[in-house]
């Protein structure tokens, strides 16, 4: 089951990125007294007792301002909405309730959305409950008071939020199609690929950039197999300057491959890997997803016999944090090679699915100790105890040492190879935990 999503709006300097950085435990979105400073939607991983979610910073909602910046914000805050499965709406009890706290609750209710309304710096319930109470006037349900910068409230509030998400479905579980999300920049030929793979025109291909407004979920039988593929096209862009387009990308992306068991990084030959493309293939890492990089319009390409090797060493330089991740060189206008990706998919399920025994896996680790000594610090040296494997999707690993803090990310590193030397695990990231368990435990 994917993560619910949880969009943070409303009108700017209300305290959305305060609230975005207490949940997200960590200072994410940049905090100024200036409206319209949070540019860039941010997201982050949210976890309240047992419910995790995927939490979104937008930009402020001025709904009637015709500058340019607060228009485009109005819109990325509409795609939040679009894409989210419960929303905050955050409004200021200092300020109080203003025309523009109606227009954007309209907006909210015309979403069909869940909305939590929370009434925000009420930082002193016995002084400003009778501010808060002025808000019901909204009409979107009974306000929460919270004050993000004092922490207080956070956990009515998420309460109210976590009681709007779905209940488990088993036969979510039973749906056992490989789901591949198609992921890139916009006009690198996401939605040409899926219709090349269909054999019909399912999805709008134009060359205008974000022809396709939303993710697209199109099954198709390759071989007697079910595939559902995630077109992740919807992008619009009003202009073209790239830290607009990130905005916009970067959510449809997120929630994308969260929903996804491959992701299929797609991009454009003619321009090369970008950095961009680093940020969208970082969602997909982070994620344990599996990964193949799909270089399309090949066939715009002069090539000798180098070109090839020298294409891929490029890509392995932009995207050095993901070695493991698959490479093929494809072309949406010819079919050049396309129906080699659902071998190559079937492949990295395989692999992301993969279980190796305890026993293997602590053979392999030995051999590798006594061939690497682990590091040591002030005459103490790291002891590897023991290592199993905990679960797939990504194949996730624990090491049990003496001290964790001896255990550097590139002795990590050297055990991953190893373990990709005996296993392969081509296309998918590795996650390992390190856990500490004192002498006298063994």
């Amino acid at each position: 089951m994917s993560k619910p999503v949880v969009a943070i709006v409303g009108r700017p300097n209300v305290g959305k990125s305060t609230l975005f950085n207490v949940l997200a435990g960590e200072m994410i979105s940049i905090v100024k007294d200036t409206p319209g400073v949070t540019r860039d939607r941010i997201y982050a991983d949210v976890d309240w007792l047992d419910r995790d979610f995927t939490l979104i910073d937008t930009g402020g909602i001025e709904p009637d301002s015709s500058d340019i910046i607060l228009s485009q914000m109005r819109e990325q805050a509409q795609i939040a909405i679009d894409t989210a499965d419960v929303i905050i709406f955050i409004t200021d009890v200092k300020q109080g309730l203003v025309d523009s706290d109606s227009k954007v609750a309209d907006m909210l209710r015309r979403s069909g959305k869940p909305v939590v309304l929370v009434v925000n710096k009420v930082d002193n319930f016995d002084k400003y409950m009778a501010d808060v109470y002025e808000f019901y006037n909204l009409g979107i349900g009974d306000p929460v008071p919270i004050s993000a910068a004092s922490r207080l409230g956070l956990g009515d509030m998420l309460d109210a939020v976590t009681a709007h998400f779905p209940e488990w479905d088993p036969s979510e579980e039973d749906d056992d199609r490989p789901r591949i999300a198609i992921v890139g920049k916009p006009n690198v030929g996401k939605s040409s690929i899926v219709n090349r793979l269909l054999g019909e025109n399912r999805v709008i291909v134009s060359n205008i950039a974000g022809t396709t407004r939303d993710a697209i979920d199109t099954e198709i039988v390759h071989d007697g197999k079910k595939y559902i593929f995630i077109d992740t096209a919807g992008l619009r862009r009003k202009n073209k300057i790239k830290e607009e387009l990130e905005r916009y990308s970067i959510i449809r992306t997120v929630s994308a491959v969260e929903r996804a068991d491959v992701v299929l990084m797609v991009i454009d030959a003619t321009e090369g890997v970008t950095e961009q493309d680093a940020k969208i293939a970082g969602i997909a890492h982070e994620r344990g997803k599996g990964v193949i990089i799909v270089v399309n319009k090949w066939d715009a390409i002069e090539k000798n016999d180098k070109t090839m090797k020298e294409y891929e060493g490029k890509i392995r330089q932009v995207l050095s944090y993901m070695p493991y991740a698959e490479i093929m060189y494809v072309s949406a206008l010819t079919g050049q090679r396309l129906p080699k990706l659902y071998d190559m998919i079937d492949m990295v399920i395989e692999n992301q699915t993969l279980r190796i025994a305890t026993g293997v896996l602590n053979e392999i680790m030995t051999e590798a100790v006594a061939m690497q000594q682990p590091p040591s610090d002030k005459g103490k040296r790291l002891k590897l105890y023991y290592i199993t494997q905990v679960a797939v999707k990504p194949p996730t690993f624990v090491i049990f040492v003496n001290d964790k803090e001896l255990m550097h990310f590139s002795y990590t590193r050297y055990l991953e190879n190893k373990i990709r030397e005996a296993f392969g695990f081509r296309g998918t990231s590795l996650k390992f935990f390190i856990r500490e368990r004192k002498e006298k435990d063994q």
